[in-house]
């Protein structure tokens, strides 16, 4: 229940109309909304409730939504200002076709039409996997279900994958090899009712300042932050680990080792639910505290500290970020974060899960519905059972469920450059900024044979290379819903048309279906997100992402549902966890004890590169700043990128604060970084966040991967600092 509704207070948003006082000055009057539209924040993955304030056909303010039992009527600087990237300047309006004078104007008809008829070019002369997509985590759920039937059953090529895996596939794959399946177990009431909260990798008072507020309101419990940096959540925390970089995996196999060592154990629960236990056991005997203190650098006594803590907990909650998927290691670090939540018997109940923190206000939608890395409802490639339930579902022959899946991000790129891919859809995201070893990417883009961008802003660095620029509505401009990090589907709305002739995601890929002559075949009758989501209660029936009781009406009424929420169950409003009854989505019903190996980071500092690179978010900015960069306050909150370095490593280097300085890799330079001296940063290491174009932290990132996921290793390069020289910036 909210503080409002406690209080008794009138909490319809129609009560929240203002009376104009002729007193007030015009620029005050124009933004005092003539309706308030409820919906749901699309940055990140907390999920916050909000209202869109909307004068006159425009979007001029947004407020918390008092109800909502995420936020509680709370949001962070980025939704305080969401609204104004509805209007900035640089939104796509308009399809755009490249001509002999570069991008012109040309109709919609055109440029559907152009697309179709180049991928089936492409397809017919190389081969039906030659066209590659890549979404994004920011489309509603119906539009994630959509797009995933029309890539691979309209189009035909498996090669199809979202930028989620470049900041979350290691915690699906993680999930998926411990416990059978993906979605996090836990809730946001175990930031409440845990007594121990083990934060790795994860800084959310800056990055996810919501729930930061719902930690804060738990004051019994004892908070432990593992991260190399001294984080604002790290100063905030009883016990801080500044961990060497990538030495996590080791850290929490010492912690294992210490538990079992002195009975911290549940061996009831090992026993009932889980396989392996004598091979992690084993596993786990040469992470003595001496040998781990010596990889991490940290003490033996806090080594010990932590063991006791949280394996004397009543309930203990490992939460984690970037801070452990941006690995080559990151899966198995997931993997051996599971396996110390399991051996204490850490899961399933309130307070305690091993929970990832998502990056985007929809990563989890395209994880259940989008048919990439699983097909959809979390069913299996490689299951002949799941392969025919969704033919018969969808009434198509099974031979048309694929049985594998596609080329990951990644390896999209790749094969772009061996010319196996010809053709190209990025929707919704900028790789020319997100994506590591910014020189691949680019010689990419350049040289495929047909690219197409669809997006809600044009130009930005990925769109201006594009052949084909498809205008799509943002935010506030659409119908449907999101999940969020702990399961929960919230609606999100329309407060305002799109601009100038842009169409919704949905509506593109139905007129992309039509084109390709599939859209009855695929799309029986549909007109609206709404007929999708009706089919995806069908599909998700029965699974462990189960939507099926679920219905606009009602999610938007108590402010999202969770999942699972099946038809006939009773109580919706309820917190839900996974695997309350220790049963999982294995074979045998119990989740794998999995032995993983800590190894070094794969680019070590030398003497040509000192130091090692740690990248990261700021509070104000949003991945690629395609959305804040637009935002007048939050552009002048945080202009310019920045180097955080340590004061010895700076006065070695002869700098002082405010020194203009490039960081150079193997691979390229960052130009024209401001200095920050900071202790917050450790000798040997430097800090540069990644939003900046102009500054790309993906200029000297490294081209490696997680070899089970596939995510990138963004973090932990080697590279060099050097003061800027005059006439380089």
């Amino acid at each position: 229940m909210s503080l409002r509704r406690a209080l008794g207070l009138d909490t319809r948003p129609e009560r929240y109309a203002y009376a104009v006082d002729p007193t007030i000055g015009y620029t005050a009057r124009r933004k005092i909304p003539d309706r308030w539209v409820r919906t749901t924040c699309g940055y990140c993955s907390v999920g916050c409730g909000m209202f869109v304030g909307v004068k006159e056909g425009r979007a001029v303010s947004v407020r918390g939504d008092l109800d909502h039992p995420v936020n509680a009527g709370m949001l962070c600087p980025k939704g305080l200002s969401e609204h104004e990237t509805i209007h900035a300047a640089n939104r796509a309006r308009f399809p755009l076709l490249r001509g002999r004078d570069g991008l012109e104007r040309v109709s919609w008809d055109d440029a559907i039409g152009t697309m179709v008829r180049k991928f089936r070019e492409v397809q017919a002369s190389y081969g039906p996997q030659t066209v590659g997509v890549i979404s994004t985590g920011q489309l509603v759920t119906e539009e994630f279900y959509t797009l995933g039937k029309l890539v691979q059953l309209g189009l035909g090529t498996p090669n199809y994958d979202g930028n989620t895996t470049l900041c979350m596939s290691a915690a699906v794959a993680g999930y998926k090899r411990s416990f059978g399946s993906d979605g996090p177990p836990g809730a946001y009431d175990d930031l409440e009712r845990a007594d121990v909260i083990f934060l790795i990798g994860a800084n959310i008072a800056d990055n996810h300042p919501i729930l930061w507020q719902r930690l804060e309101a738990n004051p019994g419990k004892t908070l432990i932050v593992a991260d190399p940096r001294v984080t604002k959540t790290a100063m905030l925390a009883d016990l801080h680990l500044p961990v060497k970089p990538r030495s996590d995996l080791a850290m929490i196999n010492g912690l294992i080792h210490i538990v079992i060592a002195r009975e911290l154990i549940d061996r009831e629960y090992i026993a009932a639910h889980t396989t392996g236990f004598d091979a992690l056991r084993e596993s786990v005997r040469e992470y003595t505290p001496e040998r781990v203190a010596e990889i991490t650098g940290l003490s033996v006594e806090n080594l010990h500290r932590t063991a006791w803590l949280y394996g004397n907990a009543r309930a203990a909650f490992i939460g984690w970020t970037m801070g452990v998927n941006h690995s080559t290691k990151g899966t198995e670090t997931v993997n051996a974060i599971n396996n110390l939540a399991l051996i204490t018997g850490n899961i399933g109940r309130s307070g305690a899960a091993p929970f990832s923190i998502t990056g985007q206000c929809n990563a989890m939608g395209t994880r259940e519905a989008g048919f990439t890395s699983s097909l959809p409802g979390y069913r299996h490639f490689a299951s002949a059972e799941d392969r025919e339930d969704l033919a018969a579902l969808w009434n198509v022959p099974v031979e048309q469920i694929p049985t594998a899946r596609g080329l990951p991000y990644p390896d999209i790129i790749e094969a772009i450059l061996d010319r196996r891919i010809r053709a190209l859809w990025i929707i919704a995201t900028n790789p020319i900024v997100s994506f590591p070893n910014l020189g691949v990417l680019r010689q990419a883009l350049e040289t495929v044979d047909f690219l197409v961008v669809q997006d809600g802003f044009h130009p930005t660095p990925t769109s201006t290379l594009a052949h084909l620029v498809l205008p799509a509505a943002i935010w506030g401009e659409k119908e449907g819903t999101y999940t969020n990090s702990e399961r929960r589907i919230s609606k999100v709305n329309r407060a305002v048309e799109p601009p100038g002739e842009a169409r919704t995601d949905f509506d593109i890929f139905l007129d992309v279906a039509a084109a390709l002559g599939c859209r009855e075949r695929l799309f029986p009758g549909w007109t609206t997100p709404e007929d999708a989501f009706e089919e995806w209660k069908r599909v998700s029936a029965g699974r462990l992402c189960d939507y099926s009781g679920m219905t606009y009406d009602a999610i938007e009424a108590l402010g999202g549902i969770q999942w699972p929420y099946p038809a006939g169950h009773a109580d919706a409003a309820e917190t839900r966890r996974l695997y309350t009854d220790g049963r999982f989505q294995t074979e045998d019903g119990k989740a794998r004890l999995l032995p993983v190996t800590w190894e070094p980071f794969p680019e070590q500092p030398t003497s040509a590169f000192p130091f090692v690179l740690n990248t990261g978010r700021t509070v104000e900015h949003w991945q690629t700043r395609t959305k804040t960069g637009q935002v007048p306050i939050l552009d002048r909150l945080s202009p310019n990128a920045w180097l955080e370095i340590n004061p010895r490593d700076a006065r070695t280097l002869r700098l002082k604060p405010f020194d203009r300085v490039d960081v150079v890799s193997q691979r390229g330079r960052i130009r024209n970084l401001e200095l920050r001296m900071t202790e917050t940063v450790a000798t040997g290491q430097v800090f540069v966040p990644f939003h900046w174009a102009n500054a790309n932290a993906n200029q000297v990132t490294q081209s490696a991967f997680d070899p089970i996921s596939r995510e990138p290793n963004y973090k932990q390069c080697a590279v060099r600092v050097e003061r800027t020289q005059r006439g380089t910036v």
